[in-house]
């Protein structure tokens, strides 16, 4: 078993991972007025070379105009209908310390197609709480707030000895996608998808460019 199984969805696993890149970037585009852009604007602002982005984008049925670009209102709405975010997406978070409120606060969820629909936590000090106009439920009920909240997707913002027994219980409910701040990898069947978000990871590769840059140590390469 393993975190994530890409499965056969007609558009390759990186094109699907850079999408909410341009969408990120057409929604700002929108907001300042945009009407139209061009390739080569749409990529610099995602991130990523313009041959890499209009092969992406062709995989959406969308070419763009010669000489006048995508229209960026048409875009949005055809990556938001690919990503499945023309329709509404209840999420539970699981776990509401410090990182559990943080998420259930943030108010750019509901602009995406994602509503954070239950609080759950096994904390009697915090069970009872309303964060975020949600009432935190106790983490005995999670199957039935699942169930009677229509959770599609569930965070994990608990320690990492927790996370596989409270994984274990909302694929058995029937959820069968997981966004996990659990520093430990999950064990689930191939029909569930795990994205994982380990930010003590992503700060060491910092620390290791940061030294690159800095001139220290690289790690010998093996030729033999």
């Amino acid at each position: 078993m393993s975190s994530s199984q890409p499965r056969d969805r007609g558009i390759p696993e990186a094109t699907v991972a850079r999408l909410p890149l341009y969408l990120r970037a057409l929604h700002g585009m929108a907001e300042r007025g945009v009407a139209t852009v061009s390739s080569e604007d749409l990529a610099a602002a995602a991130g990523v070379n313009s041959a890499k982005l209009r092969k992406d984008l062709s995989h959406l049925g969308s070419y763009g105009t010669r000489g006048v670009g995508y229209d960026v209102e048409y875009l949005v709405y055809q990556i938001s209908r690919e990503l499945g975010l023309t329709q509404d997406w209840a999420v539970a978070i699981v776990g509401v310390g410090n990182l559990g409120r943080a998420l259930a606060n943030y108010g750019g969820f509901v602009s995406r197609g994602f509503r954070v629909a239950a609080l759950v936590d096994a904390d009697p000090e915090v069970v009872g709480d309303t964060i975020a106009g949600l009432n935190v439920e106790h983490i005995d009920e999670l199957e039935a707030v699942i169930k009677r909240r229509g959770v599609s997707i569930v965070v994990l913002a608990i320690p990492a000895a927790a996370a596989q027994e409270v994984c274990d219980r909302v694929v058995a409910v029937g959820v069968t996608s997981i966004l996990n701040f659990a520093p430990v990898v999950l064990s689930v069947p191939e029909t569930v998808d795990v994205r994982k978000v380990d930010l003590s990871i992503e700060l060491q590769i910092l620390a290791f460019h940061e030294q690159r840059k800095a001139g220290g140590p690289l790690m010998a390469v093996d030729s033999q």
